[in-house]
């Protein structure tokens, strides 16, 4: 993913599954200096991480 989508993600009103190293999480907000997200996911929501965006992966993007 690049970092314009996972910004359009944050700003969407549709829920948008995204996944990092194959756990779904949220996004936070988007480092755009840094090219990373903060993510946590729906379980642990107190455990944010800092990853990069390149690693956040939309899950059924290809569908139309």
């Amino acid at each position: 993913m690049n970092r314009l989508r996972a910004q359009q993600i944050i700003e969407s009103p549709k829920h948008i599954e995204v996944h990092w190293n194959g756990v779904p999480v949220w996004i936070q907000n988007v480092d755009d200096r840094n090219e990373t997200a903060r993510v946590y996911t729906r379980e642990r929501p107190d455990d944010e991480k800092t990853v990069p965006v390149e690693e956040l992966r939309e899950v059924g993007a290809e569908k139309g």
